[in-house]
């Protein structure tokens, strides 16, 4: 039996993971709802802070002091350098400092009102006891503020001048250096061509290797993703071939009936919308174009063409801005069932449909979001619960029966139906003469331990991971995030298509060839 091995390498291509860095800033475990929302471009880029926003920080001091946390913080918005460029005047230059204040009544309004006297625009305030040495004394907090200007604007040296009377300490950090990520969707268009080889790179085991026409098909279609670009330009309608349209027709006959009684009720209402709106069926091959148009209707994903296959870390930034690299050859028709890279019939048929589902597009973001500047190690990680759940993850049916909604199932006869069987309990587990596992394990979805467990990419998996619903392998994904040690945390502006991060970082490892010119 064959199966569809298309995901195999599109997100395992990190050549070397790296010790991951600590931060001097922990992730917040409170955010204040009572703020204007911050969060928001339109907000906070001209913000000034009047007298009912000292009230709303005063109100945080309270909070502090009341004993209700420990840890508190108002995130607003940070900034990004790059290391070769100026900040944009999207950006604009920032700075952060880390002051140590005696607990008091008041303490915090004192330094806040020099930010309103010298206008100095706050875009993140985090807070937290300083530890004690057991000594007693008054208690202290700490406080990380970052801020719109440079230390040597006058206003911002006249600020920090200021602040001396009032902290036992004052510091003045440094930015923290993170691996490049876009910030806006058009940066994607950096990352797209950065493929790890090319539509017509085909390795020597590869079906279509020896056939010259093939390669030239696959040169053409590579060459239209190269030449795309992701704003004000529509998806390039194609022209497949009869051979092409017949090998997509062939395995549309092959999994439509496993479809009907292993996917998950979410993919088969998604396939019926796309019949309708996409004109999804055995004998055409849908346009890009048209899929994307209706996805950013739905749910607000769009499809990204791509050339060829690029590393984990581009694939999931672009999740980040609900964008997915969606590549447009097909497998070759001598074995129209098996394909060793991501193809056309693989991103249609087993991802697209899911791209219909809010939950399931909230759940690729969470992962996108926390690839943003993240370590190799922590790439590596969501890359792992990417492949447990997206690539091949199961969700209990309504009839209590396991389905798939993991798109590497859902493209491949052979595995679907060994991942969802129902299976005598005494059956034993094991390996085959053939090398392939008996049954597989089925294991409950934790993203802690998808992030461990590994994985082979050659054969099925012996272990899937069983979520009680989509909603559910949201919520904990999100769970899993905001737990990670990130150097910031991101959210997604969808009306100015810009992600706001809440600290000031410098986007200095791995900048894309065409950003560093």
């Amino acid at each position: 039996m064959s199966r569809a091995a298309s995901c195999s390498r599109r997100l395992f291509s990190i050549q070397q993971i790296q010790q991951r860095s600590s931060f001097p800033a922990a992730l917040t475990s409170s955010c204040f709802s009572s703020s204007p929302d911050y969060t928001n471009y339109e907000t906070w880029h001209d913000h000034r802070f009047d007298d009912h926003h000292l009230d709303i920080m005063k109100r945080q001091q309270y909070y502090v002091n009341g004993g209700h946390g420990s840890h508190a913080v108002i995130n607003m918005a940070g900034s990004v350098n790059d290391n070769n460029s100026n900040n944009s005047p999207l950006e604009g230059p920032r700075t952060s400092v880390l002051m140590e204040l005696n607990d008091r009544v008041g303490a915090l309004h004192d330094v806040l009102k020099y930010y309103w006297k010298y206008d100095v625009n706050i875009t993140r305030i985090e807070s937290r006891p300083v530890t004690s040495d057991g000594g007693g004394g008054t208690p202290k907090f700490d406080f990380f503020i970052d801020f719109h200007g440079k230390v040597d604007d006058p206003n911002v040296n006249a600020l920090l001048h200021s602040l001396q009377q009032y902290t036992t300490k004052l510091l003045v950090l440094d930015e923290k250096e993170v691996h490049w990520f876009p910030r806006h969707i058009s940066e994607l268009d950096l990352i797209a061509n950065r493929t790890l080889d090319a539509g017509t790179d085909l390795e020597a085991n590869h079906p279509g290797f020896h056939d010259e026409a093939y390669r030239r098909r696959r040169a053409t279609l590579a060459n239209v993703a190269l030449q795309h670009r992701t704003i004000n330009e529509c998806i390039p309608k194609m022209e497949y071939t009869k051979e092409e349209v017949e090998t997509w027709g062939l395995v549309w006959d092959t999994m439509e009936g496993l479809w009907e009684k292993y996917a998950c009720k979410e993919y088969k209402t998604s396939v019926n919308l796309l019949k309708k709106h996409c004109n999804y069926n055995r004998n055409n091959i849908p346009q890009l174009s048209d899929i994307s148009s209706f996805l950013h209707l739905q749910t607000n994903f769009r499809l990204r063409p791509v050339a060829g296959l690029i590393s984990s870390r581009d694939f999931l930034n672009g999740l980040a801005f609900r964008t997915f690299f969606c590549t447009q050859y097909i497998r070759h028709s001598s074995m129209p069932l098996y394909t060793p890279e991501p193809d056309i019939c693989h991103e249609l048929l087993g991802h697209v449909p899911m791209f219909v589902d809010r939950d399931f597009c909230d759940f690729s973001q969470e992962i996108g979001l926390a690839s943003l500047g993240a370590s190799d190690e922590d790439v590596l990680k969501l890359a792992r619960c990417y492949w447990h759940s997206v690539e091949f993850g199961l969700c209990r049916g309504e009839d209590g029966k396991h389905k798939a909604y993991g798109a590497g199932l859902l493209s491949s006869f052979g595995e679907l139906e060994y991942a969802c069987k129902e299976r005598d309990e005494n059956e034993p587990y094991g390996v085959g003469e053939d090398g392939m596992p008996l049954r597989p394990e089925i294991k409950p979805w934790d993203p802690a331990v998808a992030a461990a467990q590994d994985f082979p990419i050659t054969t099925y998996q012996p272990v899937y991971f069983l979520a009680e619903s989509l909603s559910d392998a949201k919520l904990k994904m999100r769970k899993y995030c905001e737990d990670l040690p990130r150097p910031f945390f991101a959210l997604y502006n969808a009306q100015t298509e810009t992600v706001h991060i809440d600290r000031p970082v410098r986007r200095a490892r791995g900048i894309p060839r065409d950003k560093a010119e």
